[in-house]
């Protein structure tokens, strides 16, 4: 047994058990190390390609898809308005077609009044004004202000 002893102690076995440490670490630090790298593996490294590519192949077509969403819901607006339009227009046939109501307008817009009535028209002093005062008027006819007016129209299309 002291022969044993002193094998143990001995500087080749020291040097031997101290290798052989050194040797459990690098092994042990080269194992975690592809651990970690084996984390990536090549099926993962595919299963992440197809993700990619599925999500890449799929954009165009949400995007298209959320964009005709949107347009269908403004032309069901847009038809929701034209029907409403329409029941307002079949109103007002409805309504043209009464007497009473041809004969209101007939006298609100037109100033038509029924025999043996006298008809007034009041002129409103500040509204004449208003109108002299407008920007080209200048107390010329109605038709050279409107010649004018096509006029310095068709020089701002040639600038």
């Amino acid at each position: 047994m002291a022969g044993k002893d002193r094998d143990r102690f001995s500087t080749a076995t020291r040097l031997r058990l101290l290798g052989e440490q050194t040797a459990a670490r690098v092994y042990r630090s080269q194992n975690r190390r592809q651990a970690r790298r084996s984390r990536l593996t090549g099926r993962a490294a595919f299963l992440a390609l197809v993700v990619c590519s599925l999500v890449v192949a799929l954009a165009y077509p949400m995007r298209q898809y959320v964009s005709q969403r949107d347009e269908i819901a403004e032309q069901e607006r847009l038809s929701q308005q034209a029907e409403r339009r329409t029941e307002e227009l079949r109103d007002e046939k409805a309504r043209l077609q009464d007497d009473a109501y041809i004969m209101r307008l007939a006298r609100q817009h037109l100033h038509y009044v029924l025999p043996g009535e006298t008809g007034y028209t009041v002129a409103d002093p500040d509204a004449a004004e208003d109108r002299r005062g407008e920007p080209g008027a200048s107390g010329r006819p109605w038709h050279s202000n409107l010649w004018d007016g096509v006029d310095s129209a068709d020089r701002a299309d040639r600038d």
